[in-house]
């Protein structure tokens, strides 16, 4: 059986139940306030690019690292004999990009005469 409660009682459940649901709805107002959910939605991207960012520099890294591992021997000295074809293919491309640039540049200039 419940007890009997005395009208004063009543009256201060009632104001503690009145201030509950006000710091309940202050916390509502302030999660649903513009700025806040801009905030949030703020944090949340800046989360994932440093997220996408930190993956990216890892997949980079390890990329470099397999790249100088091909062109360098253990004790870090290069290797001569895989090197130099790389760098006379890169002096061809430039050779072949440049001379196309020239030619281009010259059939250009003919057709304006």
């Amino acid at each position: 059986m419940a007890e009997a409660r005395t009208p004063a009682q009543i009256e201060a459940d009632i104001a503690r139940r009145r201030q509950e649901l006000a710091v309940t709805l202050d916390e509502i107002g302030v999660r649903m306030h513009p700025k806040t959910i801009i905030g949030d939605a703020k944090a949340k991207v800046a989360s994932k690019v440093d997220h996408t960012a930190g993956r990216a520099y890892v997949a980079a890294n390890r990329v470099v690292s397999e790249v100088r591992s091909r062109f360098t021997t253990e004790d870090g000295s290069p290797r001569l004999e895989r090197i130099v074809p790389v760098a006379m293919l890169a002096v061809g491309v430039v050779g072949l990009l440049a001379a196309s640039s020239k030619s281009s540049r010259k059939s250009s200039g003919r057709r304006k005469r």
